[in-house]
């Protein structure tokens, strides 16, 4: 088959496989349009003044066309089937490292224990400069992540340059096949609350849940779970359905896809003896829990099985299926929508209708419809999840946001690690690691720019041009200077934020990302206010009444 019209045969074959079965006159119009794409793709192919490349003009024509429906339907090809992939089996072959950027250089962000990066030790906060004695330099992590990445059982070797170690290191490293965990966290926030941190719902994500759950249960008398769905972008339907059956009673719907034809609609019910029926429940869910995120929340809420508690989820209310084009390349598409047990859609946005400006529609509140639960408590439709106990994120500073951002905490982590390569217990932040850690920052020159400190700087240029008087200018000018000499307390301000950051970052070094995570919850307002809810059965079960 010519390589230039093998994409036509691909989308009339995707056409065809996505069920185009109503009448003649539809499939009429699929065979004229077909044809006129065909003809227009050909002529600009052949004849275009400039040479034109076949593969990524007809890319651009498909993503063309998708681009005017909802932005998961996309087309898939390569890498992105790999990350489906990944996402459907949460299994790839690799050697146990994340990696992305720092300095402009590639860097190893964290280390996966028990896989071979981990045996041969490699660190947090390594340099890798070339992989299989190619450099890296300038390549994207992504470009860097496929050459370390590869077949099970095949060897890739990684050079890295290390905080305090004069010469590089190089590494031979085993791939393996890396099971990419759904449960990132499990343990007890407070004595008899378990807590659940779920990062994703891969296939295996139900029987993580359920594990977690059990050892939670082995461990003494449980007074509640919570459920952490936040920052989960989502995942597999059916994990989200295994998810709700470890919680819900036998029999109950979960939740309902409906597609574009009657015919399409089906009903996931609990199918099982559930592993925690019993448990009061928390789920924690912010803006960016989505999906089957909002599947989970949606039953639990609906069914009265539990409380929601944090900020109103993301408000993805439609399921994409992957159709397989050819044997490289496949679509994501969406299907159907899904409903929660009380019938009521979360989506958010209507991305088949505009404005005049382009924006996609979204309900006001006061049209929603209203829906009742199990029990009888009011919810509505559209926009997502909204919380039973609304609980805001904890705010950073912006002095301790921007440290963040330029990766401050990360990088004295790399040269203070150099200097203690092994630790007994937990790292206590004392007066002096705080001192070493402000002397870091002067060292890197880490410059801050205070938000107000850049509107009175444009305020002043503005004033200039609108020929303010001088005196008004050195007004605003003292007043600049004033600014400028408190921003040099910004450290002490932040103080606080500044040693929870570094307690967490430099245990998560020697103990792993459990150990980020366990100390983080002592911090974290959300997850300490769903613990103090599941241990007040007063307002647990306030929460889950009818108001009267």
């Amino acid at each position: 088959m010519n390589k230039r019209t093998a994409p036509l045969v691909i989308i009339l074959a995707a056409l065809i496989a996505l069920g185009f079965t109503a009448y003649d006159n539809v499939y009429q119009k699929i065979g004229q349009n077909i044809d006129i794409f065909g003809r227009v793709y050909k002529e600009i192919v052949a004849n275009y003044v400039d040479e034109v490349d076949p593969e990524r003009f007809m890319r651009s024509g498909i993503d063309g066309m998708l681009g005017t429906l909802d932005p998961y339907t996309v087309y898939l090809s390569g890498r992105e089937e790999e990350d489906v992939d990944m996402l459907k089996y949460g299994l790839y072959g690799g050697v146990g490292i994340s990696i992305g950027i720092r300095d402009s250089i590639i860097t190893v962000l964290s280390v996966t224990e028990g896989y071979s990066a981990q045996k041969q030790g490699v660190r947090t906060g390594d340099h890798i400069i070339a992989v299989d004695g190619k450099t890296v330099a300038g390549t994207d992590p992504d470009s860097a992540r496929s050459r370390v990445r590869g077949e099970a059982g095949t060897t890739v070797r990684i050079t890295v340059v290390r905080e305090g170690v004069k010469e590089p290191i190089e590494f031979t490293l085993v791939r393996e096949q890396i099971r990419v965990s759904n449960v990132a966290y499990s343990g007890f926030i407070r004595d008899g609350v378990g807590y659940i941190k779920l990062e994703r719902f891969s296939s295996r994500a139900g029987e993580e849940v359920r594990q977690a759950v059990k050892e939670i249960r082995a461990k003494g008398e449980v007074k509640g779970i919570i459920l952490d769905l936040r920052d989960n972008p989502g995942g597999l339907l059916e994990s989200a359905v295994e998810i709700v059956s470890k919680f819900a009673p036998s029999g109950s719907t979960i939740v309902t896809t409906r597609g574009r034809k009657n015919s399409e609609q089906q009903r996931f019910t609990v199918q099982e003896e559930p592993a925690a029926a019993d448990i009061p429940l928390a789920v924690l869910v912010n803006k960016n829990s989505a999906s089957a995120s909002e599947i989970v929340a949606g039953a639990v809420q609906d069914l009265d099985r539990g409380v929601i508690v944090g900020e109103r989820s993301f408000g993805k209310g439609l399921v994409q299926t992957v159709v397989a084009l050819n044997h490289v390349a496949s679509m994501k598409i969406t299907t159907a929508r899904y409903y929660t047990p009380s019938g009521r859609s979360i989506q958010e946005i209507d991305y088949l209708h505009r404005n005049k400006d382009g924006v996609f529609a979204v309900t006001p509140d006061s049209l929603k419809r209203e829906f009742r639960t199990a029990r009888g408590r009011i919810v509505k439709e559209l926009g997502g999840i909204s919380p039973d106990s609304v609980v805001p994120a904890d705010q950073r500073s912006e002095y301790v946001t921007e440290l963040l951002r330029k990766a401050m905490f990360f990088k004295f982590a790399n040269r203070y690690t150099a200097e203690y390569p092994v630790m007994e217990g937990e790292v206590t932040v004392t007066p002096a690691v705080m001192k070493q850690f402000e002397q870091f920052l002067k060292e890197k020159r880490f410059e801050y720019v205070e938000p107000s400190e850049k509107k009175l700087s444009d305020l002043k240029e503005q004033m200039k041009r609108e020929n303010y008087s001088t005196a008004s200018l050195t007004a605003l000018e003292a007043l600049i200077t004033r600014v400028h000499g408190e921003k040099l307390n910004a450290f002490a301000r932040s103080e606080e934020e500044i040693r929870i950051e570094l307690t967490e970052e430099l245990n998560a070094r020697y103990g792993g990302e459990k150990a980020r995570y366990r100390l983080s919850l002592q911090n974290d307002a959300q997850a300490q206010s769903a613990a103090g809810l599941l241990l007040n059965k007063t307002a647990y079960r306030r929460l889950l009444s009818v108001p009267r």
